[in-house]
């Protein structure tokens, strides 16, 4: 008979540990010991979300995590999701639906005991948001913890800023809501490690410190035995066992939702001639650039990020990505010389596909009448498709099953996600690029070297990749096989799995996951 384990969290001492990456090789390894977990992460920020079965909105990383466990994601998963929209406000989406518009400051709002009495009905009523958002997330992690085992918990950031600890949904309260073992994860790489953890536990509670059952070094390079006197040191200071040091990982490929993720991605041509060269556009506020993981993985091609306009007129393929903010990017692209280049190398022959907020860049306007983005109003697109999108109405977010209008890939079955505001009309002859399972279309396809799309992860799919290559078949190396990125994603996992394992004393981690408290 299976145990019953308690929840795990794993915390961070700060932002970027890899969290994320920890609880996603702990789903998996609990299901290959015959376990059935759920990952949950009470509140997410981040750009890069991901659409469920019934159309809502969650993060990236507890879809991925949920991948890994061998589940179909959930809102329960990552009930609170915020996506920032500028630099101090983000849309705040509860169980998948957006329901409004936060600062930080007013999300992180402080009692109204502590407010001016000019602000203290507007503080008592942010107040009474944070109560709310507190008990839906809680009822989240009960339906959770009523059909799984065990509940692979992920924190958000440092588990130490004590500014946040009266507002957090996410940290230590969940954890001592949901009765879990806290796991603290540090990243040595960064350096400072000794004191980002002895800090990040004495720093805690009485309380909240003895949730903490453990502690995983991550991100080591070189010799593991150099670092045996430190770990003895840790254990001896914390007085919590240190129950892995993981080396930085090189070859395995996880989908991550960080923008910080995008600094280790290439940002420069290739060099080799027998690959093609695709250029992703780096907008300021691109999102889901996890569309490209599947193309980075094919061996046909490089793919690089980047806003050089030399780079971009050399390129073969110029993908123009989702973002967050239309009009402030195509402002930018406009303002730093992209726009210009990427329509030279358009003329010279690249392809440019775009994707959801890309598509909107590629036509001949794009208008804001009501200011859902901001101040500016109306600009020029790219003119690169005959179409003009209005930003505003209600966010269209569900999952699609569709097929091509034109060249081989018609035959078969694509699969991918919408999750975007605003329409796009044509304003000439209609020429969509998709037709999705109900009968609608989608995008626009001028030729085979231009064409946009609302359909998130479309590059996930062969045969839509081997249609955007085929103008360039004479380029391509012959002896290279079909990439078959489903089970890419499945390989990578366990491989995940199998790495964590090697470096982490699981009798023991198991032990505390068993333990009479």
């Amino acid at each position: 008979m299976i145990p019953q384990l308690h929840p795990v969290m794993f915390a961070g001492t700060g932002s970027d540990v890899g969290k994320s990456l920890v609880a996603a090789a702990f789903c998996r390894i609990f299901l290959q010991d015959g376990y059935r977990p759920a990952p949950f992460k009470a509140q997410n920020m981040a750009l890069n979300s991901y659409v469920t079965a019934d159309g809502l909105e969650m993060g990236r990383a507890q879809a991925v995590q949920a991948e890994a466990a061998g589940l179909d994601c959930h809102t329960d998963m990552n009930p609170l999701l915020l996506k920032p929209q500028s630099d101090h406000t983000s849309q705040v989406i509860l169980h998948g639906k957006p329901i409004g518009n936060k600062s930080a400051r007013e999300f992180f709002s402080e009692a109204e005991g502590k407010a001016s009495k000019k602000d203290a009905s507007k503080a008592s009523s942010l107040s009474m948001l944070n109560a709310k958002l507190r008990e839906e997330v809680c009822l989240a992690f009960d339906r959770l913890a009523a059909r799984f085992n065990p509940i692979v918990m992920e924190g958000a950031g440092s588990i130490s800023e004590l500014n946040l600890r009266d507002t957090d949904l996410v940290n230590m309260p969940m954890a001592r809501y949901a009765g879990a073992d806290v796991v603290l994860v540090a990243d040595i790489d960064r350096g400072g490690v000794f004191a980002s953890v002895y800090g990040s536990i004495a720093l805690q509670t009485p309380e909240d410190r003895k949730r903490i059952k453990g502690i995983i070094i991550n991100k080591f390079r070189g010799d593991l035995s150099l670092f045996d006197g430190g770990r003895h040191l840790l254990e001896e200071l914390c007085g919590v066992p240190v129950l892995g040091v993981i080396p930085y990982m090189t070859d395995i490929h996880i989908e991550e939702e960080d923008s910080v993720a995008l600094a280790q991605k290439s940002t420069h041509l290739s060099a080799a001639a027998s690959r093609l060269q695709v250029a992703v556009v780096m907008l300021r506020h691109i999102s889901n650039y996890t569309d490209f993981d599947a193309l980075e993985q094919d061996a046909r091609l490089h793919v690089f990020y980047t806003s050089n306009v030399d780079d971009l007129r050399r390129a073969d393929i110029i993908i123009l990505p989702g973002t967050k903010s239309t009009l402030s990017d195509l402002y930018e692209l406009r303002r730093n010389g992209c726009a210009q280049a990427i329509v030279q190398a358009h003329r010279q022959g690249a392809t440019v596909l775009g994707i959801c907020g890309g598509y909107q860049l590629m036509g001949r306007e794009v208008c804001d009448p009501g200011h859902v983005e901001g101040s500016i109003e109306r600009l020029p697109g790219l003119g690169l498709l005959p179409v003009i999108t209005t930003i505003g109405g209600e966010k269209l977010t569900r999952q699609v099953e569709c097929t091509m209008l034109h060249g081989d890939a018609g035959k078969a079955r694509l699969r991918g996600y919408e999750i975007h505001m605003g329409d796009t009309t044509p304003l000439e002859e209609p020429s969509p690029l998709l037709v999705m399972g109900n009968g609608q279309t989608d995008g626009y396809y001028a030729n085979d070297r231009c064409m946009g799309t609302y359909v998130h992860g479309i590059l996930d799919n062969q045969p839509f990749v081997d249609y955007l290559l085929a103008p360039f078949k004479d380029k391509i190396d012959k002896t290279v096989k079909p990439f078959d990125y489903q089970a890419f994603k499945e390989e990578q996992y366990d491989k995940l799995a199998d790495y964590v394992r090697r470096y982490v004393d699981m009798p023991r981690f198991y032990q505390i996951l068993t333990a009479n408290d």
